[in-house]
């Protein structure tokens, strides 16, 4: 029984912040979420949305509108990229059903984050909401925005990615790591692809290189791809940049054709840089709590960085009930214990970029339940 009103202020509308709204929301909690951006946007992105986190979106109520929305890709295949040799195949579909209890999905990020959004109570999302300044008196944290506005809650999640103001607000200010490799993306109408048929999901790797294919959509109407390039220097003030078919021929001169029908039938290409931090020495403080990129960016090479964050928040709100949610301070270190170690498994596979390449088992990954994993007890308390 709650001895008073929670109020929960959650920074950042992306993935994992909706998440622990939609999920906070059903548990009974007031919850809101201050996103900086001015309005939605539909990225040009894909996403794979797999098992663990297809539990969470049962959790949250909203699997079959995913599940009308996505591709639901028979199999996994692994190619060598200069020869189209399959190196590892992992069936998917109806199997991993069967095997780890929920689906595999590969679907447009747009629809998902728009899914996510609707999720939410009307009003929960607040846009153009830039967090710049707040203050934890102890009681409650107040929260200073550059519109000028302001608002008190009891708990603050910060789910405001990579460059996190909690997280400075936490640990001081310093800039994330370039890692050293780019991604380029791409989503055309599968029609524009000649003389080539993709597999429905597919990784194609050679020597530092990769590229990822797959379909967005349940009718298989377009195509998006995603790569993995070395590139020496990268300016920190720029997101992400134009890129060209040119530059992509040169990315992956050699490459199977197959490679080479895709970027023919490429209409625009951006690049991102891949950015990283060293692990946090605590997740949370007083009120102040993050979840997602905020504490622990990943590269994208197994496809579990928004699943991440939405286990997190899964986990964050488990706890949360677990403990009462005026026992913040302990529901945040059973949250920490219980993330940390896989959130650093899941960094440093991606980072090593061998996931699914010549064949293991997915099952510690695709078979977690974050809402049934028996919960680990805290550990001692780290005062940084």
């Amino acid at each position: 029984m709650l001895k008073r009103k929670i109020r929960i202020a959650v920074v950042g509308g992306g993935l994992g912040g909706l998440a622990a709204a939609r999920l906070l929301q059903k548990a009974g909690i007031e919850a809101r979420v201050f996103e900086q951006a001015p309005s939605f946007q539909r990225l040009g992105a894909g996403i794979h949305i797999s098992p663990n986190v297809m539990r969470v979106m049962q959790g949250m109520g909203i699997e079959k509108q995913l599940e009308a929305a996505g591709a639901h890709p028979d199999r996994w295949r692994s190619r060598d990229g200069l020869t189209g040799e399959v190196m590892f195949e992992m069936a998917l579909g109806a199997h991993a059903v069967e095997r780890f209890g929920a689906s595999y999905l590969t679907v447009r990020r747009g629809d998902f984050h728009a899914l996510m959004l609707e999720s939410v109570k009307p009003e929960t999302v607040h846009f153009g909401k830039r967090l710049v300044d707040l203050d934890d008196t102890g009681s409650s944290v107040h929260l200073s925005f550059d519109d000028g506005s302001a608002v008190e809650a009891e708990i603050v999640i910060g789910a405001d990615g990579i460059n996190s103001k909690i997280r400075e607000k936490l640990l001081g200010p310093g800039r994330p790591t370039y890692t050293g490799d780019i991604a380029h993306r791409a989503m055309f109408a599968t029609k524009d692809l000649k003389g080539f048929t993709i597999d429905e999901v597919s990784k194609w790797w050679s020597g530092d290189r990769h590229i990822v294919v797959y379909y967005v959509d349940r009718n298989k109407d377009e195509i998006y791809y995603v790569t993995g390039v070395p590139q020496t220097t990268w300016d920190p003030a720029q997101g992400w940049l134009p890129s060209s078919r040119d530059e992509m021929r040169e990315a992956f001169a050699g490459w199977h054709p197959g490679i080479q029908a895709l970027i023919d039938a490429t209409r625009e290409v951006t690049k991102w840089p891949l950015m990283d931090r060293d692990p946090l020495p605590l997740w949370s403080r007083g009120r102040l709590v993050l979840l997602g990129d905020a504490c622990h960016p990943m590269k994208p090479h197994m496809a579990q960085g928004a699943g991440m964050a939405i286990e997190d928040a899964a986990m964050l709100v488990r706890c949360l009930q677990e403990t009462g949610f005026d026992d913040y301070a302990t529901a945040f270190n059973l949250y920490e214990s219980n993330r940390s170690e896989r959130a650093s498994r899941v960094q440093r596979v991606s980072k090593n970029n061998t996931w699914l390449r010549y064949g293991e088992d997915p099952s510690w990954c695709f078979g977690y339940d974050v809402f049934k994993v028996p919960l680990v007890a805290p550990k001692a308390s780290i005062e940084v």
